[in-house]
């Protein structure tokens, strides 16, 4: 036999040997087996159905929204399984994970084709939700760094990426090194929430980095007081010459030297107010750009609830001042509150030391905050309790009739009402049906109220005899007769 024919036959001897010894796939582990280990399903939606014969106990700890696995858990034995889907725009997979004595059975699942085109974000923003796209853009800001939550923007306009994953699918901002003025490819899934569309955890496919970055700013956190000043910016730039866009009317440039740019804020006569300035270079094919956001302290504006309703979400600072009328029951952090003058009610977002205070329902506080909302429903944001007027205790009538007189200390007290003495100005009777009976000298709609303000509240909330009304406010005399010196409005019980 000649040579050759001996090798060749020593090799087909040798791999033998080796498929004979080859390790059983995975759908054949002993622990649990599975029918198939790929699933399919179509891109119209449908259901596919698979066998699991496990030895013990089984589980499947996690599976995407657009799947449903029923049942994900099961006994020794033999289970059918359903994987369901819904329609679908593209192609989709994932990696599903049987866990069963130890061992991990892994079961591929795909439905269609996974296919990604390159969109602008005009395109993206025009297009169904669901559909995956791909888009290149410069990063604008960062608004998490945990999950990484940014703004992607093109040519064509601007788009939210909610989360940022790797190639893997596990949130790794650092790994990324994404800064503001990247330009960035990434690809995900559309959703619209609240009119925001967004690109749900969007996977990161190429980080070009810019020319151009903010290496250092004076004052630090680019935050210039009321009256005015300057603020310098030092770049870091590799690309060629520099543009700063353009600048809002109350910030100019004042000096230009290299790198280094001075800006100089006029004095600020209304609210807090800020911009974001852009700076541009070019390497002589495309053009980069970093960007900085100023701030400017503003002054304070003093302004009734309504009034603070009324204003636009934004920086501006607002003071209010009020009765604190409940506190918001879905703030575990127990930071949250309503607070109310004549004018109206608004919720205070979690006010920082708002439990150092110590104040509690029915006291009477000021407190700064800027204007924001949530769906739509206004409330003040990072709010600070300013001051503290009065603690109100709260006390019976017979107690009230026993506090001194005085201008300072508030007092809530509560009654049945047996007599409207003046409809106007609210001078109503009380009394807590064991004989005791007070004189609301002026019953108001609320703190805060003055001259015509003050008229009107007994109309206004309906009250009417045997109503039981709850009223705010200090003890006078007049011609020895005990009376809640223009009282405010806290609460009333209709009669029945």
């Amino acid at each position: 036999m000649k040579i050759k024919n001996i090798l060749v036959s020593l090799v087909a001897i040798l791999a033998l040997a080796a498929g004979c010894n080859q390790i059983e796939p995975d759908h054949y582990l002993n622990e649990v087996k599975v029918s198939t280990s790929y699933v399919a399903i179509n891109m119209e939606g449908g259901s596919t159905n698979i066998t699991v014969d496990a030895t013990d106990s089984w589980s499947i700890p996690t599976c995407p929204e657009w799947l449903t696995i029923s049942p994900a858990s099961g006994s020794t034995g033999t289970t059918n399984v359903t994987f369901s889907a819904n329609r679908t725009l593209d192609g989709r997979t994932a990696e599903i994970q049987i866990n069963c004595g130890g061992k991990t059975q892994r079961i591929n699942v795909i439905q269609g084709l996974a296919t990604v085109s390159a969109a602008t974000c005009a395109e993206v923003i025009a297009g169904p939700d669901s559909k995956t796209y791909m888009v290149t853009g410069i990063c604008t800001s960062i608004a998490n760094t945990n999950y990484g939550n940014w703004y992607l923007q093109d040519a064509t306009g601007e788009i939210y990426i909610y989360g940022t994953v790797n190639a893997a699918g596990n949130y790794a901002w650092s790994s990324f090194g994404i800064e503001v003025g990247d330009e960035v490819t990434v690809q995900g899934p559309k959703t619209t929430y609240n009119g925001t569309v967004e690109l749900v955890d969007a996977q990161v496919l190429k980080v070009n980095k810019s020319l151009i970055k903010i290496a250092e700013t004076d004052p630090e956190d680019a935050v210039l007081p009321v009256e005015g000043g300057d603020i310098s910016v030092k770049l870091s730039n590799k690309g060629i010459g520099v543009y700063v866009e353009d600048l809002p009317e109350w910030l100019s440039i004042s000096a230009l030297a290299g790198n280094t740019i001075i800006f100089t804020a006029e004095p600020n006569e209304g609210g807090d107010r800020d911009c974001v300035v852009t700076f541009r270079t070019t390497d002589g094919k495309k053009d980069y750009t970093c960007q900085l956001a100023i701030t400017q302290k503003g002054a304070i504006i003093a302004c009734t609830v309504a009034e603070f309703l009324a204003a636009e979400v934004g920086n501006t600072q607002y003071r209010l001042s009020g009765i604190i009328t409940g506190l918001y029951a879905s703030d575990k952090q127990g930071q949250s509150f309503y607070i109310a003058d004549w004018s109206g009610e608004t919720l205070i977002y979690r006010a920082d030391n708002f439990i150092a205070s110590g104040l509690q329902v029915g006291d009477i506080c000021t407190v700064v905050g800027k204007r924001g909302a949530y769906k739509d429903s206004p409330q003040m944001v990072n709010g600070t309790i300013e001051a503290v007027i009065d603690i109100v205790e709260e006390v019976s009538i017979a107690d009230f009739l026993t506090k001194p007189d005085s201008k300072t200390e508030y007092y809530m007290v509560s009654g049945v009402i047996d007599e409207i003495a003046n409809d106007t100005y609210g001078n109503i009777y009380i009394n807590d049906g064991e004989g005791n009976r007070l004189y609301v000298y002026g019953c108001y709609p609320g703190y805060g109220a003055t001259g015509d303000a003050r008229k009107g509240v007994v109309a206004a909330k309906g009250l009417k005899v045997g109503d039981i009304l709850t009223v705010i406010g200090p003890k006078s005399t007049y011609k020895d007769v005990p009376q809640v010196n223009g009282g405010l409005y806290f609460s009333h019980v209709p009669a029945n």
